[in-house]
C-alpha cells in the first residue's frame, strides 16, 4: 500500500518564532489520524502548513503527498490534488450563494483533473445527495456562503463542501469547536459517511468527545511543536481522565 502523506522532521516558524519543531507523521489511505494537544502546541499551525498558508515559513524537513513534494505546490495546486482544509472558524462570503460557490469549485477541480464538466442536472443531483449526508435543508443552497449561519450550520456546511469535493486527504481543524451534541453528531456522521479505503483524515481536536463519533485509527499528542505520544484510541480516554500533564512529564 502506498503511503498518502509522509511528514519528516518538519520545522515551521512565524517570523523568528519556531512553532513546529520536528514533526514526523505517516498517514496511509483509509486511515483516520487524530491530533490532540493543549493550546499553543502547534496543531493549527500544522494544518495551515499542510494547506499552504504563507503566514508560516517551513525552515526544515519535507512533506510528501501522494508521491509529490507538497511544499512545492501552491495552495490551489494542493486543493486540485485532493487536499481539503476544514477551518476552525469558517468565513462568510456575502453575495455568493452556496450553490454557485460549489459549482465553481467542483468545475475547477474537474477541469484540473481532466474530467468533463457536470451538466446542470448532474450537479443538482450531486448537491442534493451530499446535502442529505449532513442533514442540510435544501434552502441553504441559495443562501450566501455561511452568511447568517449558526456555528453548527457553518460546520455542517463545511462538511457538505468536503463531500462535494471528495478529497483524498481531509484536514479538519477543531471542527467540533463550539458545537452542541446534536450538531456534533451530524457533522461526525457526515465525516463517517465519507470515509473510504482510498482517502484519509487528519482530525485536530482538543476533546475526546469528537472521537466517540469519529473513531480514529491512531492518536498523536502534540506538545511544543513535537509529537510526544502516538497510540490507539484508548489514548484519548486516558487524556480525558488525566489531562495532558502526565504525558508532558513523561516527555521531558
Amino acid at each position: 500500500m502506498n503511503t498518502l502523506l509522509t511528514i519528516k522532521n518538519l520545522h515551521a516558524s512565524v517570523g523568528e518564532k519556531e512553532i513546529l519543531r520536528g514533526i514526523d507523521l505517516t498517514v496511509n489511505p483509509g486511515e483516520v489520524h487524530a491530533i490532540m494537544g493543549p493550546n499553543g502546541a502547534g496543531k493549527s499551525t500544522l494544518s495551515a502548513v499542510l494547506a499552504g498558508r504563507d503566514t508560516f515559513t517551513v525552515t526544515e524537513g519535507s512533506v510528501t503527498y501522494d508521491g509529490r513534494d507538497l511544499l512545492a505546490l501552491s495552495p490551489e495546486e494542493r486543493s486540485w490534488a485532493g487536499i481539503f482544509l476544514g477551518f476552525q472558524y469558517p468565513i462568510e462570503i456575502p453575495g455568493v450563494s452556496n450553490a454557485n460557490f460549489m459549482k465553481a469549485a467542483v468545475a475547477e477541480q474537474r477541469k484540473q483533473r481532466g474530467l468533463e464538466p457536470l451538466s446542470a442536472a448532474q450537479f443538482l443531483k450531486l448537491m442534493r445527495e451530499k446535502m442529505a449526508c449532513v442533514e442540510m435543508d435544501g434552502s441553504f443552497s441559495s443562501r450566501g456562503v455561511n452568511v447568517g449561519f449558526s456555528g453548527g450550520e457553518k460546520k455542517r456546511n463545511e462538511i457538505f463542501q468536503m463531500a462535494m469535493l471528495e478529497p483524498r486527504l481531509a484536514i479538519l481543524d477543531e471542527t467540533d469547536s463550539g458545537l452542541d451534541v446534536d450538531a456534533l453528531r451530524i457533522v461526525a456522521s457526515g465525516v463517517n459517511k465519507l470515509r473510504k479505503p482510498d482517502n484519509a483524515f487528519l482530525v485536530i481536536t482538543h476533546y475526546q468527545r469528537l472521537l466517540d463519533y469519529i473513531v480514529p485509527d491512531v492518536i498523536h499528542v502534540l506538545y511544543k511543536g513535537r509529537i510526544i505520544k502516538t497510540a490507539g484510541r484508548e489514548l484519548a480516554l486516558e487524556i480525558e481522565k488525566k489531562g495532558y500533564d502526565w504525558l508532558i512529564h513523561e516527555s521531558e
